[in-house]
């Protein structure tokens, strides 16, 4: 459990050793915490490292939802800051951070990191805290399987069923425009692989035969002989489980061998908006399906104010993660506000199991376990903007394209 320390101590570790967001946490005459002070917010990203960019883009999206909240009155009608600490993508780190953040900067609530493979250990520390643990990136279903009662994500669905949608429009297309053959690449990943899987047993229930599969460690910068490997097989639809850097070199090598096949989905690696734009180059983004919990021009709760601020605060539209990030924190503030305190953290999950949360993703729910009961968007990068496709009532445009080519 949380052990006590002076506030003053805090904030000097805090200024010390982490990006405390918040204007005037650092000052000399900051208020000490307490009832009349900041509510402190605690949370470890990958700032540096194989998963940086989504873990700045979260940050992000903490910060703004800071901002905003701020300017809204607050928390509890007080201001809220976060302190952010970097884990460089290190499950070793992050467990050392979590653990710092709980027992010496005595954080008030804790927010997740990014990726499975990091809030995997990271939740862990929060369980045995006692502590409420919303994760705005962690759809492994190995999250939910460990009894746990303080983990809860704050995406519509696991990675299991994240390409559900997808994978379901692909079984359901006409016999002579549905692909026969497809291959299965996908990172070393509790994120990415289950997404793979989960196509993988409905497109075989469909029919459609396997003719590559493999899993590649996360070391992994050249893609050719996996490319060329799959070329050979013939396979007319590849689906690869990917994060943000192998899913732009696996492109890059897909064009040195001169391979196209009719569809391609990436998990994740798109929804990195203008990042994967310009690593890929928009001629190749050009028909790449992705699922996405988020799509910029939703019209639910607070998106307008929080598209806005992100552009006031960083240029530009807000990517996934920010998103995501941003509703992570719309999720804790609205349990800690339904409760009226956070004291008792028991009482903010029983209340999340019981309840769902409006947020810039749309409704969220949560079953028993602290998963999701939702179903993502699928994204399609069209003429250098990211488009719903499916499903068919909230799709933003009604053209599905091949990879770099017309119209299904």
């Amino acid at each position: 459990m949380r052990k006590p320390i002076s506030p003053r101590a805090a904030l000097a570790s805090v200024c010390a050793a982490s990006v405390l967001l918040g204007a005037t946490a650092c000052a000399a005459d900051a208020p000490e915490s307490g009832e009349d002070g900041p509510i402190t917010i605690g949370a470890s990203l990958p700032l540096t490292g194989e998963f940086s960019q989504g873990g700045l883009d979260t940050q992000q999206g903490y910060e703004v939802w800071v901002e905003l909240q701020n300017e809204g009155g607050g928390l509890l009608g007080r201001d809220v800051e976060i302190l952010v600490k970097d884990d460089a993508t290190n499950q070793n780190t992050v467990v050392t951070n979590y653990n710092t953040l709980v027992d010496q900067d005595g954080v008030d609530l804790l927010l997740g990191t990014q990726s499975s493979l990091l809030n995997i250990p990271a939740s862990a520390v929060a369980e045995r805290a006692g502590m409420l643990y919303v994760c705005p990136s962690c759809a492994s279903p190995d999250m939910f399987n460990r009894g746990f009662e303080y983990i809860f994500f704050s995406q519509q669905a696991t990675a299991s069923t994240q390409a559900e949608t997808f994978a379901e429009w692909v079984a359901d297309l006409p016999a002579d425009e549905r692909p026969a053959t497809a291959a299965y690449p996908s990172l070393d990943d509790p994120f990415a692989s289950p997404v793979v899987e989960g196509v993988r047993e409905t497109l075989e229930a469909a029919g459609i035969e396997t003719v590559y599969a493999d899993v590649y460690p996360a070391t992994t910068k050249n893609f050719d002989a996996i490319v060329g490997a799959i070329r050979d097989s013939g396979a007319e639809l590849v689906v690869q489980g990917a994060q943000f850097e192998d899913g732009v070199n696996f492109v890059r090598a897909m064009n040195r061998a001169g391979f196209a096949p009719e569809l391609l989905y990436q998990s994740s690696s798109p929804t990195y908006g203008e990042q994967y734009l310009e690593g890929v180059g928009p001629e190749n983004a050009q028909g790449v399906f992705f699922s996405s919990s988020y799509h910029v021009a939703a019209e639910t709760e607070g998106n307008a104010e929080f598209v806005a601020k992100y552009d006031e605060m960083f240029g530009g539209l807000p990517p996934e993660d920010a998103a995501d990030g941003f509703a992570a924190a719309q999720v804790v503030a609205a349990a800690v506000e339904a409760v009226g305190g956070y004291d008792d953290q028991a009482a903010l999950a029983d209340w999340l199991r019981s309840n769902s949360v409006e947020t810039i993703l749309g409704t969220l729910r949560w079953n028993e376990d602290g998963s999701p009961d939702g179903q993502f968007l699928v994204g399609q990068w069209q003429d250098g903007v990211s488009d719903v496709v499916l499903p068919a009532d909230v799709a933003t445009t009604d053209r599905i394209l091949r990879w770099r080519g017309d119209a299904l």
